[in-house]
């Protein structure tokens, strides 16, 4: 039976948490209040996904191993970057399974993803043109003729629409097969162009930054390690983790870093009881030590005080709807 659905988020936390089965992990670098739109549909085979969100940011996606994977950008400017590489107006990236990588906006940005099992994409690219597709060993940017990339994104965007607006016509079985149908013989057809760009360049430098996320990931309280130290346990030199963070982030490894502590300290903020939890507990919690310095960031990301968002307490929260993916 065919699911979809909309939700509204306000909080970075809880819109993560809506993609279901694919890991989503943001650091906003755009300044301000976060804002965010998922709309999600699922078919038999294929499943579909916009996103709108307001704010530049990082994402580290781990993809599920189970799907193939393809996205593509549906407004930006400047245009996203996907593992570094900035994506044209009608590029498509055909993703490898289980692919974990960095997707960048500058500002607020609207994109798309579509999924599939890949024994259902094998099966529909031989009956449709002879030849199985299959997701490559590493993602891949694609560029399709202009009436094919614009006519997979109207299908897409028609069928996100009917998910938000008319989810009863979209839960149609015949209606849902028929735009199932469209949008794999479209998506068929993009997947045959030619690559735009060889990602395989970048495969290195991104395996260092999956690296780095994953030693992010196991901090487990004590100090905050230096980047020599986190450079030891990736094994790469200073130098080098610089020039893949400047390439794949567009931030330098401790801006990242400092990014990533003010998101955790604003999320424990805006859910601590204010009559019992102080701005200074929680700062040091994130290893933020000179406690001047660490208000003078934060008033310049968030454009308020720490206190300010103790104080306000939950009023951050919002409605908890999860698209599953």
């Amino acid at each position: 039976m065919t699911n979809s659905g909309t939700a509204t988020y306000a909080n970075p936390d809880e819109f993560q948490a809506g993609f279901g089965g694919t890991s989503v992990n943001l650091v906003l670098t755009g300044r301000g209040d976060f804002k965010a739109r998922l709309t999600w549909a699922q078919l038999r085979y294929v499943t579909l996904l916009q996103v709108q969100e307001n704010l530049g940011r990082i994402a580290y996606v781990s993809l599920a191993p189970t799907r193939s994977f393809i996205s593509f950008s549906l407004g930006s400017d400047p245009p996203p970057t996907w593992s570094g590489v900035r994506l044209r107006s009608r590029d498509i990236v055909f993703h490898s399974l289980g692919e974990r990588a960095h997707f960048q906006t500058k500002r607020a940005s609207q994109w798309g993803l579509l999924s599939l099992p890949p024994r259902q994409l094998a099966a529909y690219s031989l009956a449709l043109t002879e030849t199985e597709i299959h997701p490559p060993p590493f993602g891949r940017i694609l560029r399709p003729p202009s009436a094919e990339a614009g006519h997979l994104r109207r299908l897409h965007s028609k069928a996100c629409k009917l998910a938000e607006t008319k989810p009863k016509i979209i839960a149609h079985p015949e209606a849902a097969r028929g735009l199932e149908q469209d949008l794999i013989h479209t998506l068929v057809n993009c997947l045959a162009a030619e690559h735009a760009y060889d990602s395989r360049a970048t495969k290195q430098h991104q395996d260092i930054m999956v690296r780095l996320e994953e030693a992010l990931k196991a901090e487990k309280g004590g100090s905050q390690p230096s980047i020599s130290e986190l450079c030891a346990a990736i094994r790469v030199s200073e130098r080098t983790l610089r020039s893949c963070c400047e390439e794949i982030l567009g931030v330098s490894p401790s801006r990242y870093i400092r990014l990533r502590r003010l998101q955790l300290v604003r999320a424990a903020l805006s859910s601590a009881d204010p009559t019992t939890t102080s701005v200074a507990e929680i700062a040091r919690r994130y290893h933020f030590n000179e406690l001047g310095r660490f208000a003078g960031y934060y008033r310049k990301h968030y454009g308020e005080t720490p206190s300010a968002t103790l104080r306000r307490g939950k009023e951050l929260d919002v409605s908890r709807s999860t698209a599953k993916l």
